[in-house]
């Protein structure tokens, strides 16, 4: 008996969903450094179910499973054989087609569904579920960067000049095929009406997680939005996302966060990629690097408050992409704000946060306005003798006082910038309006009338 089917019968024997679900990996392990070379030698095309069938019910050593589940795992098998047989002919170098595995491994998940609904396979089998999505997922993105290969021939100038025509390749078909498989095999863990100690819902959650990475890989949200309705939706009667592993609940929660940012929900995405931070392993410098991406433009646009140095000095990407700007916001140089944000746009664009970035835009334009405020300083007399006795901030500051400041903070612009005082005075007149200033504009005087309560500008101590 070869390996695997021995790792097979040794699993059910013991009921250990994790290593079950190693059986269907297509992929060479530590312990079996030849297992693609040696299970596709297992059999052949013409005999391959009749070999499968005897490692897996008729070996004197195989473990005895109800008819009908056997029969299920067969079809299993025989699916996986016919995957591996092809990327041990792609690892060989001797053919092999990424696309055939592709559909040979589809099949297979195809087939675990059905083992699922109508077969009896029990519920501690159910990392079974997520380890056929995972590797359904990498062999549809195989399968689809060898399809675009070969519609160009290899030649990349020959594809942009027929995208410039009229393109007629379907990308990421395979992915999308996949997606479709990923989301049946949600449907089948989330609609188990069995008792939760015993129900397949508690796959829910990783399945989910690898649908949001493939529809956000084909770049397809809408689907996305309707996995979470779906997932959320009243009667789902799923277990509580905190009883699910850390793990599965911090993917899920930066997704859910990351769906919020894109949306423009930033109270949502706080909450969201919070909650993915805080459950978020220590030492995963990547993850928090890809939580906080998102966590600190929208902590900034909620609460305008700006990340401190200590948090970005521990993540040099972040450091690289967030410290310029941020330094900029704090002096409310509105030139190097700008400068900044060329600077980084391709990456921010990339990433999906530029948009969001511009806008904090605003704080560097308020704590420009807080600086002018600040060094507003006028007499104070004596009521009685009109002597000079100190200084005091003025609460009146004139519109000419902001232009100034807003023309020093271009010196050193990218671009020559001319600004009027009626453009200054919208500006004014925004930061009033979106809160980031208490007070109001007399027109007639050409002044500006801040609060006195000493919360001239909110949340910043002035």
């Amino acid at each position: 008996m070869s390996i695997l089917f021995s790792d097979f019968h040794e699993a059910q024997r013991i009921g250990d969903g994790p290593a079950l679900s190693s059986c269907l990996a297509p992929i060479n392990s530590v312990s079996d450094p030849k297992r693609l070379w040696s299970f596709s030698q297992l059999s052949n095309y013409q005999t391959v179910e009749a070999d499968i069938r005897y490692h897996v019910i008729q070996d004197r050593n195989a473990f005895k499973l109800p008819k009908q589940e056997a029969n299920q795992w067969v079809q299993i098998f025989v699916c996986l054989w016919k995957c591996i047989k092809e990327l041990a002919s792609i690892e060989s170098g001797r053919g092999g087609s990424w696309d055939a595995a592709f559909k040979a491994y589809k099949d297979l998940c195809v087939n675990l569904n059905r083992g699922y609904q109508s077969c009896g396979f029990p519920a501690w089998s159910v990392p079974c579920m997520y380890t056929a999505g995972k590797y359904l997922r990498i062999l549809a993105i195989k399968a689809d960067t060898e399809a675009a290969h070969a519609a160009t021939n290899g030649n990349g100038f020959a594809a942009g000049m027929a995208d410039d025509i009229a393109d007629t390749s379907e990308k990421n078909d395979k992915l999308q095929t996949a997606a479709q498989t990923l989301m049946n095999m949600v449907s089948v863990c989330r609609t188990d009406d069995s008792d939760l100690s015993e129900s397949r819902k508690w796959g829910v959650i990783s399945m989910a997680n690898l649908l949001f990475k493939t529809f956000f890989k084909i770049n397809n949200l809408a689907m996305t939005r309707n996995l979470i309705a779906m997932l959320e939706a009243p009667g789902t009667n799923l277990p509580p996302l905190e009883a699910f592993p850390k793990a599965q609940r911090c993917t899920y929660s930066y997704y859910r966060g990351v769906l919020d940012f894109l949306k423009e929900n930033y109270a949502g995405a706080e909450g969201h990629l919070s909650d993915a931070l805080s459950v978020c392993h220590k030492n995963s410098t990547r993850n928090r690097e890809q939580i906080l991406t998102y966590l600190i433009p929208a902590h900034m646009l909620t609460s305008q408050q700006l990340p401190s140095r200590a948090l970005l000095s521990q993540l040099p990407a972040l450091e690289q992409l967030f410290l310029p700007l941020c330094t900029a916001i704090r002096s409310g140089n509105l030139s190097a704000f700008d400068r900044a944000l060329s600077h980084a746009e391709v990456d921010l664009v990339n990433r999906r946060i530029y948009l969001t970035l511009e806008r904090s835009r605003d704080l560097c334009m308020r704590n420009l306005f807080r600086k002018v405020f600040l060094n507003a300083w006028e007499d104070t007399k004596d009521p009685a003798s009109g002597d000079v006795t100190g200084k005091s901030r003025r609460t009146r500051i004139k519109i000419s006082e902001f232009e100034h400041g807003i023309r020093a903070a271009y010196k050193g612009a990218i671009e020559p910038t001319v600004v009027d005082r009626d453009e200054v005075e919208c500006f004014v007149a925004n930061m009033i309006y979106k809160g980031y200033m208490k007070g109001y504009i007399s027109r007639e005087h050409g002044i500006c009338v801040l609060s006195k309560k000493n919360d001239a500008f909110p949340s910043t101590g002035v």
